[in-house]
């Protein structure tokens, strides 16, 4: 499968996170007070422990991830967290998907449409832009054994829809969303290093950026809305190809 979105790799090449970890605890305690709402209990809701594991690959204090699982249960009262996804198109035609964590749609929303317009884009209705993504679990892994072909083929055999090598001892593997937690119990089992693991959006086709202009401005209009607190994952389909 291809077209996964090239804005993680970017991000992680770039070390955009932690230039900026302020805002990023402040996401991740977002995204786990979302996940909290279906169970304080990470054993029983996996998509909290996700949330908590990329809090702590963040080097998230755990008071921070405590009063973060304890405010999305509702100990904590206050303003109710929302999961809201917001679609617009970027310089170059690219497709975005905008996931939110919010307690308040109205500031939201236009933070979010703001961010486009003044980065070359614009936000657009609700189901313009989503039908052109696939929900998919998404595993980043690496494997021991120098074999590419073999760890593949450990990854279909544990469930996956498909997996691609990344970097040299390094896969990128693609599940069914509700298959993600039995891929990578068994993939740990098999003695493979998860890097990461989350829900994510996957482009079913990819937009070629040639031009170093608009590839320049793609990347502002990804900062931009990654800089926002209420943002949670931002997903596009642009391939840039010698920025």
């Amino acid at each position: 499968m291809s077209g996964h979105s090239k804005w993680s790799t970017i991000k992680r090449e770039k070390g955009l996170k932690d230039a900026k970890r302020g805002a990023e605890f402040t996401r991740l305690g977002n995204a786990i007070a979302l996940a909290a709402k279906s169970g304080a209990d990470p054993e029983m809701n996996f998509a909290l422990r996700l949330a908590i594991d990329k809090a702590r690959a963040a080097n998230m204090p755990m008071a921070n991830v405590q009063r973060s699982i304890d405010r999305g249960s509702g100990k904590l009262g206050g303003a109710v967290i929302e999961e809201v996804l917001y679609e617009g198109y970027g310089p170059g035609g690219i497709a975005v998907l905008v996931e939110c964590a919010t307690d308040n749609k109205n500031r939201t929303y236009p933070e979010v449409r703001l961010m486009f317009s003044k980065n070359g884009g614009n936000i657009a209705e609700p189901g313009s832009v989503a039908y052109q993504f696939a929900r998919k679990g998404i595993i980043r892994a690496n494997f021991i054994e120098n074999d590419a072909d073999a760890a593949m083929l450990a990854a279909i055999d544990a469930g996956a829809e498909d997996a691609e090598v990344i970097e040299n001892n390094e896969l990128l593997i693609y599940t069914d969303p509700k298959e993600l937690a039995a891929v990578r119990n068994d993939l740990q089992a098999k003695g493979f290093g998860i890097e990461e693991a989350e829900l994510t959006f996957v482009p079913n086709n990819t937009v070629e950026i040639t031009d170093a202009e608009t590839a320049r401005k793609i990347v502002n209009l990804m900062n931009a809305l990654e800089d926002l607190d209420d943002i949670t994952n931002v997903h596009s389909n642009f391939d840039i190809k010698n920025p």
